[in-house]
C-alpha cells in the first residue's frame, strides 16, 4: 500500500510517501520569506505553496523511486490551518487524485502530529497521553485507541509556540521564535529571573501563557541597560517558565490517567531543553519523541495517518473542503 501525503496548513510545503507503514521519502520546504515580517503572512504563504507544491511532490516521488501510477491514495491536510494555504494543498490533491482515479483522504493536522510518534517508535502502544504543543495549539490528550481521543486540557489563550514567537519578537530575536530562543538561551541562567508560571497552583490541566508574555514585555521595558550576559539570562529564564508549565501539566495528566506512556507532538517538541526536563522529571515513564524533522509540519505524518484511514475505509468523497478551525 502506497500513500502520498500533502501538508500545506501554514508555511511548510511538504509531502511524503508512506509504503506499508514505512516512510520511504519525505520532502519539506520551509518558506523563508516570512522571516522578513516576524511571522507568517497568509497571502504570501498561499502563493509560495502554489510555486513550490508541484516541485516538492515531484521530488518526493523521485526520491521514493516509484511512479505516480503506483499510488493507492492521496492524503491531505484539511485543517486546522490557514484557509488559503489549506485550499492550495486540497485543490492540488483533488486534481491529482481525479487524474489518477484514486481516493483523496482528508486529514486532521493535529491528529497527524500525534501519530508522528508511531513513525519514531513503531512499538508504541495504546493507551497514552499526548502533549500536543505548537504555535497554534497547546493541548493534553488521552489517546485510548485509534480515533478515540479525550481532551484533558488546553490553553486558555496563547499557545506555547505562540509564546515563544512573541517572546522572540520582544527580545529582538528571529522567526520562528522557538529555535531562536533555544539557541540564544545557551549559557544563560534559567533561574535568574522569576517569570510567572500561570495556573500551576490550580488543580486542572489547563494552560495560560499570555501573562508570561506580558511579564516579559514589562521586564524589558524596565531595564535601563542590557548587557549581553543579562540578555542570555532573560532568554533562558523565559524559556524555562514555558517549559516548567508544560512538564508539570504533563506529569499531572499521566497521574490522572494512570498511564505509563506519553508522547510529545508539535513544533515545540523539538526543543532540547524541554526534552531533557521531561526525561529528568518523568523517571520510569515511557516517553516518546518524534524525530526532530517530524516535529514541525511535515508530509510524513499526513501520509502515515492517511494509510491508517485508508485501511479502515474511514474517508469521504471529494466533496470535503478546507476547515481552518477543524477540531480533533
Amino acid at each position: 500500500m502506497t500513500i502520498l501525503g500533502i501538508e500545506t496548513s501554514c508555511d511548510e510545503t511538504a509531502s511524503a510517501i508512506c509504503k506499508d507503514g514505512k516512510i520511504i521519502s519525505s520532502v519539506i520546504s520551509q518558506q523563508i520569506i516570512h522571516s522578513n515580517y516576524g511571522g507568517v503572512v497568509p497571502e504570501l504563504a498561499s502563493r509560495e505553496h502554489e510555486v513550490l507544491l508541484n516541485q516538492v511532490v515531484d521530488k518526493t516521488i523521485k526520491e521514493a523511486k516509484i511512479e505516480l501510477s503506483s499510488l493507492d491514495a492521496i492524503s491531505v491536510t484539511q485543517g486546522p490551518g490557514l484557509n488559503g494555504t489549506l485550499l492550495t494543498g486540497i485543490s492540488f490533491a483533488k486534481g491529482l487524485g481525479l487524474g489518477l482515479g484514486i481516493p483523496v483522504i482528508p486529514i486532521n493536522h493535529l491528529e497527524g502530529h500525534i501519530f508522528s510518534n508511531f513513525i519514531a517508535d513503531s512499538s508504541l502502544k495504546f493507551p497514552f497521553v499526548c502533549l500536543l504543543v505548537s504555535g497554534g495549539h497547546t493541548q493534553l490528550w488521552f489517546i485510548e485507541y485509534f480515533e478515540n481521543y479525550t481532551l484533558l486540557g488546553e490553553t486558555r489563550d496563547d499557545a506555547a509556540g505562540e509564546a515563544f514567537d512573541k517572546g522572540a519578537r520582544i527580545l529582538g530575536l528571529g522567526y520562528p521564535g522557538g529555535p531562536a530562543i533555544e539557541k540564544a538561551s545557551n549559557g544563560g541562567d534559567p533561574a535568574k529571573i522569576k517569570f510567572p508560571r500561570s495556573l500551576l497552583g490550580k488543580n486542572n490541566l489547563e494552560f495560560s501563557f499570555s501573562g508570561l508574555k506580558t511579564s516579559l514585555l514589562y521586564y524589558m521595558d524596565s531595564l535601563t541597560e542590557l548587557q549581553n550576559e543579562t540578555k542570555k539570562d532573560i532568554i533562558a529564564s523565559y524559556q524555562q517558565a514555558i517549559i516548567d508549565v508544560l512538564v508539570e501539566k504533563l506529569r499531572r495528566a499521566i497521574n490522572y490517567t494512570q498511564t505509563d506512556t506519553c508522547v510529545i507532538a508539535g513544533g515545540v517538541a523539538s526543543n532540547r531543553i524541554l526534552r531533557k526536563c521531561l526525561e529528568k522529571t518523568l523517571i520510569g515513564k515511557n516517553i516518546v519523541f518524534p524525530e526532530l524533522k517530524f516535529c514541525t509540519d511535515n508530509g510524513a505524518m499526513i501520509s502515515y495517518l492517511g494509510e491508517l484511514k485508508f485501511k479502515s475505509n474511514n474517508y469521504s468523497n471529494l466533496s470535503f473542503s478546507a476547515k481552518p478551525n477543524l477540531k480533533l
